[in-house]
């Protein structure tokens, strides 16, 4: 089992923070593995390695958030005012499609209900954990962030030619660009596939905001959307746990392990991201993203 909890993790770390969607990658080699992974120790092991990937995002990028977030107290208004407007746009957009899309499945007769005429909640799981419908959210993102990385590829010899006697400071996002990138990290939500990193960075590279931006403001509305979702899968795993289908204690150092090698295996990625962001190299998580939506749709071709 340690060695399953040590794949899970580097993959869980590495994909949670480049952008090419976590889920994808967790719940493709978590079958390709024999794990179930709407299983309730399986939900509460991937948590535990969510909650390792947040605690590399705030490591990695804390001292760049304590000069750009702490200067003055109007500055960090500003900021954090944006932040929030962007996590309203969030819940705005994805609540009401977690509600929509299940409903839209269960007219279409993809889903089914209960004796009492509810939504089963398993049946639900399985439809966002749906391969089909996951390789197409991976193409979806791929193609967005070719977009913006072969966009801003072109424009960086223009931008070089053009001679500068000193650097120019970043520009602060927008209120309108604020609230677009959090609509789009709404739009991530429901579907397995459809990478929140890539969505959101690369629609702020698109609206011209500056990459270094783009990352910083990312992975900060991450941190503030990472513990309701995880809480929200730790109150599932609870329920199963006081119904006897998970026994917690037995799963202690196995979510323990787990959380450091995502760590560990997160700020590698962060790195790695922030290295080819800023080289223009973005274009090519893009070509992955489609080349995985390929492999993904062809694994639900065979069966799985």
């Amino acid at each position: 089992m340690h060695l399953y909890v040590v794949i899970l993790a580097i993959v869980q770390g590495l994909a949670e923070l480049l952008p090419v969607s976590s889920s994808a990658h967790v719940i493709v080699v978590a079958k390709l593995l024999g794990i179930d992974p709407a299983d309730p120790a399986t939900t509460l092991l991937i948590v535990m390695l969510h909650t390792g990937t947040m605690f590399a995002v705030i490591a990695y990028f804390w001292r760049r958030w304590r000069r750009d977030l702490f200067p003055s107290w109007v500055v960090f208004q500003a900021k954090a005012g944006r932040l929030a407007v962007a996590t309203l746009c969030t819940l705005l957009v994805g609540a009401p499609l977690l509600v929509v899309i299940p409903r839209l499945a269960l007219s279409l007769g993809v889903l089914g209900v209960d004796a009492d005429g509810h939504l089963r909640k398993a049946e639900v799981e399985s439809l966002f954990g749906n391969l089909a419908l996951m390789g197409v959210s991976l193409a979806v993102v791929g193609v967005l962030i070719l977009i913006a990385g072969l966009r801003e590829r072109r424009a960086a010899p223009a931008a070089a030619a053009v001679p500068q006697a000193a650097p120019v400071p970043l520009r602060d996002l927008s209120w309108f660009e604020a609230e677009v990138i959090g609509a789009v990290q709404g739009l991530c939500l429901p579907f397995r596939g459809f990478s929140r990193s890539g969505a959101t960075i690369s629609t702020a590279m698109l609206l011209g905001v500056a990459k270094q931006r783009a990352e910083e403001f990312s992975f900060a509305l991450a941190v503030i959307i990472t513990p309701p979702v995880v809480a929200r899968e730790l109150l599932r795993v609870l329920h199963a746990h006081a119904g006897g289908g998970v026994h917690l204690s037995h799963l202690a150092g196995d979510c323990l392990l787990g959380m450091v090698v995502s760590f560990l295996a997160g700020l590698a990625a962060l790195r790695w991201l922030s290295r080819w962001l800023e080289g223009g190299l973005w274009y090519l998580f893009g070509i992955y993203c489609l080349v995985a939506a390929a492999v993904v749709l062809g694994l639900h071709h065979a069966g799985f």
